[in-house]
């Protein structure tokens, strides 16, 4: 029994990796599109949003696959409930790449107001922020998992300091107002992008410690 548990979640693994791989895709299609403002990749992304929302799908039904076959307890089924938690927040967060992509399709005919320096800062720690939470769940690894979660901080003060210069320059310029509220709206994605990666955080550590905490 020990064994086809075992192997039923490398098995879930194996589908989370899929998925972690196209949500880093989609969030780097994303920033890239804005940056050379690309509106072809920028809607390839958007298409690509329905693969990641049958991704998250399939690996809902191999959870319960699992739960009906296995009975799991204790410690088994905490993982297989962490399960269903990361990956809403890993399709959150690809909605939100989907989000960003779809401003693009809206500004990209438009000179950008300003040269993209902190936006893709921000994106950066933000991927890597996910990258590492689920690295973290794989590998039970719950120092993993806090370390990425305390780079929450960093992506919101690059929320405050892109919207704060955003908001000055629309003050000062009228004409960029719109582009402006938009690219404010693209920081505000990110910064929720690495919320959902500190939520997938606090599921990795409850996965291994049964302890949730919040950040």
């Amino acid at each position: 029994m020990r064994i086809s548990f075992d192997q039923d979640l490398k098995m879930l693994h194996e589908e989370i990796v899929k998925m972690l791989s196209m949500t880093e895709e989609a969030i780097d299609g994303a920033m890239v599109a804005l940056k050379n403002q690309d509106v072809e990749l920028a809607r390839k992304v958007i298409a690509g949003d329905d693969i990641i929302d049958s991704q998250e799908a399939k690996i809902e039904k191999l959870c319960l696959d699992i739960i009906v076959r296995q009975a799991p307890l204790a410690g088994d089924l905490r993982k297989i409930t962490s399960i269903f938690k990361l990956i809403t927040d890993l399709e959150r967060i690809a909605d939100h790449a989907e989000d960003i992509s779809e401003i693009v399709v809206k500004i990209y005919n438009e000179r950008l107001m300003k040269p993209l320096v902190d936006l893709p800062k921000m994106a950066g720690i933000a991927r890597t922020m996910v990258s590492k939470v689920i690295a973290g769940y794989m590998q039970g690894d719950i120092e993993l998992a806090l370390e990425a979660c305390k780079d929450d901080q960093i992506v919101d003060d690059y929320y405050v300091k892109i919207y704060n210069e955003l908001i000055e320059m629309m003050k000062s310029n009228p004409a960029v107002v719109e582009q402006g509220v938009a690219l404010i709206t693209i920081a505000k994605y990110l910064e929720r992008i690495a919320d959902h990666a500190t939520n997938i955080g606090e599921w990795a550590v409850f996965s291994q410690s049964g302890e949730h905490p919040h950040f």
